[in-house]
């Protein structure tokens, strides 16, 4: 059984047990979050909401809240001498899906 969500603008296809990276929620580790925005679910036969699907909900824990690696953005322009080199790093919360409610 899996189920496709959306949270901070992003889709994320989740199932059981799954532990994955979102856009920072500001939350404690260890509480519960509840993600109602479910797009679709399948277990053995595909629904799809429009735009979501009526009583469903995700449960999950957050396990902790970090930042990713550094992406270097290097911006240059040939010939004028005109280079500048910044970096960031984007937030995140890490949850494991617990329950899948359909």
């Amino acid at each position: 059984m899996y189920a496709i969500i959306e949270t901070g603008g992003k889709q994320y296809k989740v199932a059981e047990g799954d532990i994955i990276k979102i856009e920072k929620l500001g939350v404690e580790a260890g509480d519960t979050v509840t993600f109602d925005q479910v797009l679709a679910v399948n277990d053995g036969k595909l629904v799809v909401g429009s735009p979501t699907v009526n009583n469903a909900n995700v449960s999950a824990t957050v396990i902790e809240e970090g930042k990713n690696k550094k992406i270097i953005v290097f911006r240059y322009k040939r010939k004028s001498g005109y280079n500048k080199k910044t970096g960031h790093r984007q937030p995140y919360t890490k949850v494991k899906i617990e329950k899948i409610n359909a």
